[in-house]
């Protein structure tokens, strides 16, 4: 018997509970999706549907008509010498490829896969990117969507709507002085063919590993985006002219030209709260991701905005658990960030693992790169880079093999900068069981955990928080995935795994609902 067969069967000795029934206890909609989606030892053969692939959905975005502006002549390497035209597409065109650009081609028994610059949960990239103009001299104003397969921007909407995404972003003041935006959307059946009801958190996932390319991306091209989660959504999509049952608006950035001095970026709130709805219907699987996303929406009043917090302490400091200093120096992004650049375009997820252990020093350059930007802005990078609300995501950390490091399970602090011990012992055969069966746990050197507490982030940014919390976990295993890849470890996400039992076995307090696992190792 496997060790997924065993804990199964060790897990249906526990009572079971209905999937359509509603807890006992009054729940947000963003936390009666989280229980629904679960996967649970007793449930998970029965959710399992195998794959239409008569059904197998279209990863790319067509239009009948439009204006084709093809980008892949500014790909050159050779920026020298270039005219100003010329250097102004090329920033543009870069930018774009190194956020979502094809980067290599995988033969499959069916249709070829093609993989992008930005990793997406089973290969299926639900997000589409649009650019939106206000009007400048080398492109017009309107509604513009970004072609992978092509590497070029269509122009199918030759309007100008800038005051319509001013007006739908709540009079945004970083709208007021920027002339580019870029929208991300997400066409919900290209993950839910798979995925069913739980691809609504892994299309939230895979917009922040996006966000997170764009972040650097931009950096590197001279732009600073700014990121807006607080928008009325039935006007963005409107404006985009989407179908809002099959696509919907999930990020709104504003691009500031960094060579252009009147553009600037005044502060502003990046999350805005949604209503916070505890009275619905019993709703069926089939249903469920729609009427999750309807709920999340904001509605055309204008939301509350309460202040920012940022807390100066981080969440856990447990007593006489063992702490463990992470400082380290930054890592080498390489002259005018070309290495950063290169490992964008060769980021691979890892498919497997050798079971050796990483280094202390590499574990600890992985958590630097990764939450604290503000030691890479000598070389060029953002010191502060957009998140919606970092102080709502905790992340723990499985020690199966880092040399200089004792086993167990840690809480990373990244205000203090150091682990704190939360359980001693070695978890890879727990790891391997908690992760589906799924041998990336197992032999993991770290297994690193993001998570948050549902009921305080609903309280702060009601249900649309879901939406915030999954982006920001996305943006920050983006961050581990090229610090990873820079420095030649193995690296793969996980967004299937046994929610409840993760915090069972590891010790996590049970409030913290688990958002995404980061697996980190030896790469096979």
């Amino acid at each position: 018997m496997t060790l997924l067969a065993q804990g199964m069967a060790r897990w249906k000795a526990k009572p079971k509970r209905s999937e359509n029934s509603m807890p006992e206890l009054q729940v947000s909609i963003a936390q009666h999706y989280h229980e629904r989606t679960k996967y649970d030892p007793q449930t998970i053969a029965s959710k399992s549907q195998g794959l239409d692939w008569e059904r197998q959905p279209i990863p790319f975005k067509e239009y009948k008509i439009g204006v084709s502006h093809d980008l892949k002549p500014y790909l050159a390497d050779k920026s020298e010498g270039l005219n100003h035209d010329d250097a102004w597409w090329r920033r543009i065109s870069r930018l774009l490829f190194c956020s979502y650009g094809l980067t290599a081609k995988m033969p499959t028994l069916g249709n070829p896969m093609y993989l992008r610059a930005a990793p997406s949960a089973g290969g299926l990239y639900p997000a589409e990117v649009y650019l939106i103009s206000r009007g400048t001299p080398f492109l017009a104003p309107g509604l513009y969507n970004y072609q992978p397969q092509s590497h070029s921007l269509i122009h199918f909407w030759d309007s100008d709507v800038w005051q319509s995404l001013q007006k739908a972003c709540f009079w945004h003041p970083v709208l007021e002085s920027t002339q580019l935006c870029l929208v991300t959307t997400a066409i919900f059946y290209r993950s839910a063919w798979r995925y069913q009801a739980r691809a609504y958190r892994r299309i939230f996932l895979d917009t922040g590993h996006l966000l997170g390319n764009i972040e650097l991306a931009s950096t590197m091209n001279d732009y600073r985006p700014h990121v807006i989660g607080g928008f009325v959504d039935r006007e963005i999509n409107e404006l985009l002219y989407l179908d809002p049952e099959q696509e919907g608006a999930i990020a709104i950035l504003p691009l500031a030209d960094l060579l252009d001095v009147k553009q600037n970026l005044p502060l502003a709130q990046t999350a805005l709260p949604s209503a916070t709805q505890t009275n619905y219907p019993n709703i069926p699987d089939g249903e469920l991701l729609h009427y999750c996303h309807k709920a999340t929406q904001i509605e055309e009043q204008q939301p509350d905005i309460s202040p920012l917090q940022d807390s100066k302490n981080d969440k856990y400091n447990f007593p006489f658990c063992l702490k463990v200093s992470t400082v380290t120096p930054p890592i080498n992004c390489g002259e005018n960030l070309q290495d950063l650049e290169n490992t964008i375009l060769k980021r691979r997820s890892t498919r497997a693992y050798t079971g050796a252990d990483l280094t202390f020093d590499e574990l600890k350059a992985l958590l630097d790169f990764t939450y604290q930007p503000e030691h890479y802005i000598e070389q060029g990078l953002d010191g502060s880079p957009d998140y919606f609300d970092l102080n709502l995501i905790e992340t723990f950390i499985a020690v199966s093999g880092v040399t200089g490091l004792e086993e167990g399970c840690y809480y990373y602090a990244p205000k203090a900068q150091e682990l704190r011990q939360i359980r001693f012992k070695n978890f890879r055969r727990e790891l391997h069981y908690l992760c589906l069966g799924q041998d990336l746990g197992r032999d993991a050197g770290a297994v690193l955990f993001h998570t948050a507490d549902l009921k305080t982030a609903v309280g702060q940014y009601g249900d649309r928080v879901y939406r915030y919390l999954h982006m920001d976990a996305g943006h920050l295993g983006q961050r581990l995935n090229l610090a990873a890849i820079h420095l030649g470890l193995g690296v793969s996400g996980i967004g299937g795994f046994f929610d409840n039992q993760v915090n069972e076995v590891l010790g996590i307090p049970a409030d913290e609902a688990v958002l995404y696992i980061t697996t980190l190792g030896q790469p096979r």
